[in-house]
């Protein structure tokens, strides 16, 4: 892991990019919230939770950032003061089960083309990690979605969050929206019949 805490920004802030729930959960001190593109990764229900949405008798699904592709979410500016403490904070609530890993990535913020490109750190899977699903089939996410429940809260509450926070910034994410709505749609027939 990399273990630099400084980004190229001028006053030697450190750059977080936010994906799912940190997005709407920065539970740190931060300067700046500001949208921005990582490349090289996307946005994917790839996990398997056996805490937090699910369980293991009964695993939900959480997102994490898997290669390939690209991603909008938010960039969090920490000042440089702050910058080991808020990493440490961050590192505790997101590598304490071995899903992810911490990266110093390029991203562009703003969304225009002319944004500024800077390191950001970004939690990515761990593709070794047993939670780590590899390609589901459609109707096995849709069954884990679903399912899931944990210590906080419904896999499909995570999932309504998490497109209803994109939606708001102005990023949607096609794919997981399409997923919910396949989902509404499947517990809507149900009801009715």
């Amino acid at each position: 892991m990399n273990t630099s805490t400084t980004s190229s920004a001028d006053d030697g802030a450190c750059w977080l990019f936010a994906y799912g729930s940190l997005m709407w959960r920065p539970d740190f001190a931060y300067l700046d919230a500001l949208p921005a593109r990582l490349s090289g990764y996307h946005r994917r229900l790839c996990l398997y939770s056996y805490v937090y949405r699910g369980t293991r008798e009964v695993p939900g699904l959480v997102l994490g950032l898997d290669r390939g592709g690209s991603c909008w979410g938010l960039a969090f500016r920490v000042a440089a003061k702050d910058a080991g403490p808020v990493l440490e904070h961050v590192d505790r609530r997101e590598l304490q089960y071995d899903v992810y890993h911490r990266r110093l990535l390029p991203i562009r913020l703003g969304m225009g083309e002319g944004g500024r490109r800077l390191f950001a750190h970004a939690y990515v899977v761990n593709r070794a990690s047993p939670q780590y699903t590899g390609r589901l089939a459609p109707e096995r996410m849709i069954e884990l979605v679903r399912q899931g429940q944990g210590e906080r809260g419904r896999c499909l509450e995570y999932l309504r969050n998490t497109v209803a926070h994109l939606d708001a910034l102005g990023l949607p994410d096609p794919n997981l929206a399409a997923l919910l709505e396949t989902i509404e749609a499947n517990v809507v027939q149900e009801h009715l019949e």
